[in-house]
Formats: structure tokens, sequence, C-alpha cells
């Protein structure tokens, strides 16, 4: 098996790293090894952050090179345009439609990307395009919108989906409430992404 490189982008507050450690100790739970690092800004703010996730039988380094990654993880839209010189030629970019609009954009400054995914696209990247948000906002919280992106994501990892379902549903030990809405989010993350 191949060195898996993944990058899941969002700002802060929408559970960027929670998700990146879900993907790195299901991995360790497979029997792979795996590393991780995050690039954060102003994260509890609503700033950037990125988790670069490398999953592997061996891992030397844990910084994935752009270029070099499967799958793109992107819990906002214009974060995953930013992030997707990132990509492998052969990678993927899983990406939520949920707009954040910034307060630079707001004031004026900066102008927000009028469709994320179409740039990417034009970049030469495969995107496929979720409703994350809403589909969490559905089931009862849009919180939840993370593991709908984890679900959307686990059939593209090299390890069972079932694994990252059982690490995703490990997070709410004893709270059967919200471990039956993370687990209702991750399936129909699952049921997007086909």
């Amino acid at each position: 098996m191949s060195t898996a490189n993944i990058l899941v982008v969002g700002i802060g507050g929408q559970g960027v790293m929670t998700a990146a450690e879900a993907l790195a100790r299901a991995a360790i739970g497979a029997g792979l090894q795996a590393t991780k690092t995050e690039v954060t800004g102003m994260s509890q703010r609503g700033g950037v952050v990125c988790s670069q996730v490398r999953i592997g039988e061996r891992i030397e380094s844990s910084d994935v090179q752009p270029g070099s990654a499967q799958l793109l993880i992107a819990f906002e839209a214009a974060e995953g345009l930013r992030w997707c010189h990132f990509l492998a030629p052969e990678g993927k970019a899983l990406l939520d439609q949920w707009r954040a609009v910034p307060p630079v954009v707001s004031s004026g400054d900066h102008a927000y990307p009028e469709n994320p995914a179409a740039e990417m696209r034009a970049l030469g990247a495969k995107v496929l395009e979720l409703d994350a948000r809403g589909v969490a906002g559905r089931i009862g919280d849009v919180r939840l919108a993370n593991s709908v992106m984890l679900g959307a994501a686990a059939d593209s990892l090299p390890f069972p989906a079932e694994r990252l379902r059982e690490e995703v549903l490990l997070r709410f030990g004893k709270d059967a409430r919200l471990a039956e809405s993370n687990a209702r989010a991750f399936d129909a993350g699952r049921a997007l992404a086909h």
C-alpha cells in the first residue's frame, strides 16, 4: 500500500482538527501508521484551519507536499479552493457547499470567490460538491456537518469505512443521543458520496 495523503480544511470551530484526529486514530486502529499536523490561523475566531493526515504502512514524514494529496476534505467552499493546489493529479476533493463569508468580504475589502467548485475544476481538480451542512441541519444540528463529511470520505480511505464510523462514535462515550445523531450524519454522508 502506498501512502495516502489527506487534507482536512475549513475554518475555526468546524471541527477540522477533530475530524483529522478521527482519521488518524481510525487508521491506527486498522493497523496502519498515521501522522497529522495542523496549520491554523486565528482558528478560534473563524480563521483558516488545515490538518494534514498521512496514512500508510510506514510513515516517515508528517508533511503533505503540494500536488501530493489524494483527498481534500473541505468543510467550507472557499477553503477548498484555497488548498486545492495540494491535490495530486489523481486526487479528489469533497467540498461542502457552505460559505462562511469573512468580515474582510462584508467590509468590501475582498471578494468571496463566485463559484469555488467551478474554479477548482478549472484548475483541473476532481470535485464532489456536497450539502453537508444542509444534511446536518435536517438531522438536527449543523455542527454534525463534519460527521457528514467524514462519512462522505469513508469509502475513499485505505481502511474499512466501518473503522472510521466506530472512531467517530467513540468520541461520544455514553451520550447515546449524540452518538445516534453522529451515526445518522456519517451514514448520510456515505450515501451522498455515492
